[in-house]
């Protein structure tokens, strides 16, 4: 430590020239970080030391020594007690590197880049140096940069990276050839290979606007919406499970929202519509808990109701047993926010639940605030479990059809259990002549009285004569009367199943004349609230357009408060709504985002690489209608897209590609590895919308699709059909069970979403490849469909194979390697099976096998597990 110190003075000695540190600048956010959580944003500052301030550091302490002495920081207490780790006395204490900042500032002056304020409130303190950051600036537009290379803009895009570019001393990468171009973009597009023939034509088409007609095929594709429908899945957090407790109850209607979502990118809804839906569609929709009726009976409202589904994504064990149900209701309500403000706003204000947020201006009031605008929905102590917030998607005509028939099928359950009634009583004459002829009087009225009201004397002569009784298990004394009364239960069963189907919806409304008061929270604690509070935007964000917060209570009796906020956040005058979009669109495009934590553009998050192309692409999105495929088709269309993944000037000076001088090649993710296995199969079944397809526990613990035949002992999963190999987009997501292939890749666990996924490279990766059977048996049925289109031409199969798998014909010398490999594998499996006793009617296939084992290794290289 003393040596880091020492070394900051000499330095600081030696280059008088240093850029001055300021307290605003560089020594707040550290303190704020640390130390102001005691020391000045309680009411009452613990020691009665202020540190919000620089001037307040001008006390003495209680022991008489200075706070602060400029110039000398071996005499500062402030220096001291960090060294000593009296501060902070809890969490982690200030870093080497940190301190050495403090120290250094002390030693040039303690200086302040500006007059401090004469007076200061109790609590956070938003200072101009935080309302300066650049993600709470408007969204100005840039203009494009005209000094570049005009012959290498195909884009606006073009022009903005080649200006960063050029001060780097790197260029674009020469364009990809087209078998890369149309795999690459296919994949990105729909999570899919493209078709070999597809493949050939556009290698084939001379036409200059080639490539643009590919990009415009796929954009129309279905399965673009399911593609990209996934990204957003990921951050609203999406299962079809309420997690949070151990039970981890099903969430049975949760896949109307997914097909919404997937609806919606497919007709390129505009997102700020997009984004309104799904956090006021209730009231857009004039529907209300208990008004919802007229809602769903118009398909555009049942979608409006239907959207605010995101705002029912979050773990919920509310349904379910917990050991603190109070703390459950509001952790939902908490993780609610965390998905809202880190999908929408990019920060990360649920920091700021128990205290002011350490390092972004965001003060805890502010949270609660922003809270406030949900409450009315959520309520707390109004609460309602996910099976309290479904809503029927009956007609008046079909309610009427469901209890006329209900009606009828109670008259036959009636008539069953006379029958058995009756039945019952004939039995109960012939065994009552069982017992003796002085105690049957007595029997008789004991048998007619209720249970409840049996003597004790009665109740023991039941148990004296058991079988006389009669009363129930016809099936005991005569089956073939109770097959009589079961057929005529059965009537009333098949009659019920002729009901129209209902179908709910899984949404968020508010209660007519329900509006909880909302308070704070001390230090996050349901239990211990303390003053109220009014609905609002964060202070740092807060504005003209919006303070103070004025919802307006609609007709139906809803506070309006979530449809006035969404409205702000789609204004197009937020700072920061359209930024977040925009950056996450380019990321999973361009595989890096603009700002590469697109959950935190606080002051924890990395900087924008290229500050004005964001905001160039944020203004140009508002200004195009908030239009998703128009953006893509600027992405898309330019150089920086289409350039190869192949640059060894980027790659040794820039090797995070932050300044785009290559395509980022990366791995597929799981999702689309498993769609694009079943899809060169010839098995992945593309059927859209609808309930998920089911999963369940094998017996050897990985969960895989199909029937969940299990029981407490036993893991059994039943073949599902067709649903089995459907897109992953529609199997199920069970918050504890991930299905083994996707989870074993990287597909998010949702706890509550994930704001951008992870890709790790670790051995149970290379293990799933080598022992799973979804891999074994796809590589037998890729040997299969390839012996089925070419039967018996070895050769001609290995050129097919490289065309399904990667887009582009064998080499030479990779066809050679392949035959000796399947001459070999051949050979050696011949020799295996002629050692071994097969079971009866088991014919072994040798050079059939050997073909699926190439197979394996085909669809565990890196040139089909990686876009190029």
């Amino acid at each position: 430590m003393k040596l880091v110190t020492a070394a900051i003075l000499l330095s600081s000695a030696a280059a008088p020239a240093a850029a001055p540190l300021t307290f605003e600048k560089d020594v707040r956010p550290i303190i704020k970080a640390h130390c102001t959580h005691c020391h000045g944003e309680e009411e009452k500052p613990e020691g009665g030391v202020d540190l919000r301030l620089r001037r307040f550091m001008d006390k003495h302490m209680e022991d008489g020594s200075a706070m602060l002495v400029p110039g000398d920081p071996g005499k500062s207490g402030l220096v001291q007690l960090i060294k000593n780790g009296e501060m902070p006395k809890k969490g982690k204490h200030v870093p080497d590197a940190e301190l050495a900042i403090i120290e250094q500032w002390i030693a040039q002056g303690a200086k302040t880049a500006k007059p401090e304020p004469l007076a200061l409130a109790p609590g956070s303190l938003i200072s101009e140096e935080d309302r300066e950051y650049w993600a709470f600036q408007p969204v100005k537009r840039p203009s494009v940069p005209t000094d570049v290379d005009p012959k290498k803009v195909r884009t606006p895009i073009d022009a903005f990276l080649l200006k960063t570019m050029r001060a780097q001393g790197l260029d674009f990468a020469p364009e990809a050839d087209r078998r890369t171009l149309i795999r690459r973009v296919t994949l990105d597009l729909t999570g899919l290979l493209p078709n070999p023939s597809d493949v050939e034509n556009f290698v084939a088409d001379t036409s200059p606007l080639a490539y643009e007609r590919l990009v415009e095929r796929l954009l129309a594709s279905k399965s673009y919406g399911e593609r990209w429908a996934r990204h957003w899945l990921d951050v609203v957090g999406y299962a079809d499970s309420n997690g949070y407790s151990e039970a981890d109850s099903e969430r049975p209607q949760a896949w109307r929202y997914r097909d919404y979502v997937i609806r919606a990118m497919n007709d390129d809804k505009p997102w700020d519509e997009f984004i309104r839906e799904q956090i006021a569609g209730d009231e857009l929709a004039a529907a209300t808990h208990t008004d919802f009726q007229q809602a769903v009976l118009d398909p555009r409202r049942t979608d409006q109701l239907i959207a605010t589904a995101f705002l029912r994504m979050a773990p919920d064990g509310t349904g379910d047993t917990t050991d603190d149900p109070k703390l459950a209701k509001n952790q939902v309500i908490a993780e609610e926010l965390k998905i809202v403000t880190s999908s929408l706003m990019g920060l990360t204000v649920a920091c700021a639940q128990c205290h002011d947020h350490r390092y972004d201006p965001i003060p805890q009031v502010d949270y609660y605030r922003l809270r406030a605008v949900f409450d009315p929905a959520f309520n707390w102590e109004a609460w309602r479990t996910p099976a309290q917030r479904l809503y029927s998607l009956y007609t008046p005509e079909e309610r009427a059809k469901a209890a006329e028939i209900e009606a009828q099928a109670k008259l036959i359950e009636a008539d069953a259990r006379a029958m058995s009634k009756k039945f019952l009583d004939e039995i109960f004459e012939v065994e009552i002549k069982k017992v003796p002829e002085a105690e049957q009087a007595a029997f008789r009225i004991a048998r007619d009285t209720p249970k409840e009201k049996q003597t004790p004397e009665q109740q023991a002569l039941i148990k004296k004569y058991p079988s006389a009784l009669a009363t129930y298990s016809l099936n005991l004394y005569d089956q073939k009367k109770q097959d009589i009364v079961d057929a005529k239960m059965a009537e009333a069963k098949k009659l019920r199943a002729t009901k129209p189907a209902e179908g709910f919806v899984m949404a968020l409304t508010e209660v007519k004349g329900q509006v909880p008061a909302s308070k704070l929270f001390n230090r996050g604690d349901h239990d211990q609230p303390k003053q109220a509070v009014t609905p609002g935007e964060l202070s740092i964000i807060a504005g003209p357009q919006i303070e103070p917060f004025k919802p307006a209570l609609l007709s139906t009796g809803s506070t309006g408060r979530r449809l006035a906020y969404a409205q702000w956040l789609t204004s197009g005058k937020h700072p920061l709504t359209a930024r977040v979009l925009v950056n996450r669109f380019w990321l999973n495009t361009m595989g890096r985002g603009i700002v590469n934590t697109p959950g935190d553009f606080g002051r924890q998050g990395e900087l924008p690489s290229h500050p004005e192309l964001l905001d160039w692409l944020a203004d140009e999105f508002v200004k195009s209608g908030w239009k998703l495929k128009s953006l893509q088709r600027l992405i898309l269309l330019s150089n920086a897209y289409r350039q190869s993944s192949v640059n060894n000037a980027s790659l040794s000076s820039d090797p995070e590609n932050k300044f785009y001088a290559r395509f980022k090649m990366r791995r597929l993710d799981a999702e689309t590895m498993r769609d694009s296995i079943l899809a060169a199969t010839g098995t992945l079944v593309q059927s859209s919308f609808g309930p998920p397809s089911g999963i369940g526990r094998d017996p050897e613990g990985r969960v895989v699709t199909g029937i969940d035949k299990s029981t407490i002992t036993v893991n059994k999963v039943e073949a599902g059909g067709a649903n089995d190999y459907r897109r992953s987009i529609y199997v199920q997501v069970r918050r504890s069970k991930p299905v083994t292939v996707l989870d074993t890749f990287d597909a998010p666990t949702m706890s509550p979403n994930c704001e951008m996924r992870s890709q790790t490279t670790v051995a149970p990766q290379s293990l799933l490849l080598m022992n799973d059977t979804f891999i074994l048996e796809n590589a037998r049925r890729l040997a299969d469909r390839l012996q089925a289109e070419l039967p018996d031409d070895r050769r001609a199969q290995l050129q097919k194979a490289w065309q399904i798998l990667f887009s582009k014909p064998a080499p030479q010398a990779a066809l050679d390697r392949s035959l000796s490999y399947l001459e070999a594998q051949t050979k050696a499996l011949t020799q295996y099976h002629h050692d071994i006793q097969h079971a009866k009617g088991d014919v072994p296939n040798p050079a059939q096998e050997a073909m699926a084992s190439l197979c394996q290794v085909l669809c565990s290289s890196n040139q089909f597990l990686y876009v190029e």
